[in-house]
């Protein structure tokens, strides 16, 4: 059967999370004078958090820890690193960047032109994300893409994530999609293209970080256009 519905991911796969967050990031770190108070410059800064943050999404996504337990240790931990321990300022450093971080709303290069080519070729577009619910609606309306998608599903919704099978189902179910009709796209391997796979879903991997995985029956492309060779 011919594909009707696309399911895509949403960060880092259509909403450029890694540069609107480095982005926020700077801004809290010079509004909150980081280096001039605790002497550590931005770019170390940066990259402890990007650490710490990708193995707590990693550990969500895999059930061993909550988003309570993210949101309270994620610049805690950050901090601690580099020998501050104090988690009144973690707290407001978190507070700050779930708040600032939709004053940035940069797409991945060629997002908005592959949706319309898409849209115009006459599919039905979902967003499945393991993000937070109540800023995923946000990042697809403040970025001018929500109207493109028919359904948008957050895991919050049932608090299951990808690539858990129940999700899945779920977001099929709420956008009326079969399995055989429908095809999954996402930049994570675990979560979008072995959860999808073993779901039973085409899957296609944005290798958008170049991280070179391959399995058989899965397609890669490394920039966004590269679908119209697919769909």
């Amino acid at each position: 059967m011919k594909i009707q519905h696309i399911f895509f991911d949403l960060d880092n796969t259509l909403w450029d999370h890694r540069k609107n967050a480095y982005l926020t990031l700077k801004d809290l770190y010079k509004r909150e004078e980081v280096r001039d108070k605790h002497n550590i410059p931005f770019e170390e800064f940066h990259k402890e958090y990007f650490t710490i943050n990708e193995r707590f999404w990693a550990q969500i996504r895999d059930g061993e820890i909550d988003k309570e337990y993210l949101q309270n240790h994620r610049f805690h931990n950050t901090f601690l690193f580099f020998g501050v321990d104090d988690f009144e300022l973690a707290q407001s450093f978190e507070h700050q960047f779930l708040d600032e971080i939709l004053n940035y709303n940069d797409l991945v290069p060629g997002a908005f032109e592959i949706l319309e080519y898409l849209s115009e070729k006459g599919y039905q577009m979902h967003i499945l994300s393991n993000g937070f619910e109540e800023v995923t609606h946000r990042k697809c309306e403040l970025s001018g893409i929500k109207n493109y998608f028919k359904t948008i599903t957050s895991a919050d919704e049932i608090n299951i994530r990808k690539p858990h099978p129940e999700v899945y189902d779920y977001a099929l179910k709420k956008a009326g999609a079969k399995k055989e009709d429908s095809i999954m796209i996402g930049d994570d391997w675990i979560a979008d293209v072995e959860g999808g796979k073993a779901f039973g879903l085409e899957v296609v991997f944005f290798d958008v970080f170049n991280d070179n995985f391959e399995a058989e029956g899965v397609k890669v492309i490394k920039k966004l256009e590269k679908l119209k060779e697919i769909l």
